[in-house]
Formats: structure tokens, C-alpha cells, sequence
């Protein structure tokens, strides 16, 4: 069996460490790679909010106990910014947050699963903890 080679991508939220948690057993004991991906539009100053600054910095640090490399990629195509990384980086399995406007981002998941036939998709359903 091949070596896992996973990406987790996340947003600005804290609770995308579950995201990188789940990422982090796919690979445990198999002596794969784990890479956390975020994409941020060109020209947003991620750190001129001090919440997103720190969901970000929180991330790191869970990216880091994790084994994982994080990596911030600014870009104004974020599906063709996740793609060339996964390309560049023999990604095996992805690990995505389902999204809160289906209609959208959705087709992020839905063209990258397209373009990236031979990689497996976990995507995670949105937790709604005042359910």
C-alpha cells in the first residue's frame, strides 16, 4: 500500500481543527505526509482581524502537535491554487469541510474531485454544536 499523502484545507475558524484531527489519523502509523492548506484572497489582510489573525495562529499551533505542516497561500483562484498544490505535493487523500453555501463552494469540492480523479475525498459535514 502506498504512503498516505494528505491535505487538509481549512478556513479562518478555529473549528477546522477537527478537520486537521481527522487528517492526522489518516495518516498516523503509515508514515505519511500531512499538509494543511489555507487560501486567502489576494490583497485581504488576514491579520488586520484580529479574530481571523488568531484562529489562523491557533491553527498553526494544532497543525504543529499534529505533525503537519501549514502552509497560507494567497491567491484570487483558490480552486486552481488547491489543485497546483495537491499536483505539486502527490496528494493522495483531501480532507475538506463541507460548506455552509452549497451552491458555491461546493463545486470547489465537486470540480476539484473532478480534476483529481485519482484522489480520495473526505468531505466533513459542518458541526453545529446548538444542534
Amino acid at each position: 500500500m502506498s504512503v498516505p499523502r494528505v491535505m487538509v484545507c481549512v478556513t479562518r475558524q478555529k473549528t477546522c481543527e477537527r478537520l486537521i484531527k481527522i487528517g492526522q489519523k489518516l495518516v498516523d502509523g503509515q508514515k505519511g505526509t500531512l499538509n494543511v492548506v489555507h487560501v486567502t484572497k489576494t490583497g485581504v489582510n488576514v491579520f488586520g482581524n484580529p479574530d481571523e489573525g488568531e484562529a489562523l495562529e491557533y491553527l498553526f499551533q494544532v497543525s504543529k502537535q499534529a505533525g503537519a505542516e501549514m502552509t497560507v497561500l494567497r491567491s484570487d483562484n483558490i480552486l486552481n491554487t488547491l489543485l497546483d498544490f495537491a499536483k505539486k505535493n502527490k496528494i493522495t487523500e483531501i480532507v475538506m469541510g463541507e460548506s455552509p453555501d452549497p451552491n458555491s463552494s461546493e463545486s470547489i469540492i465537486h470540480n476539484m474531485e473532478y480534476m483529481l480523479p485519482g484522489v480520495k475525498f473526505n468531505v466533513i459535514p459542518s458541526f453545529h454544536p446548538h444542534e
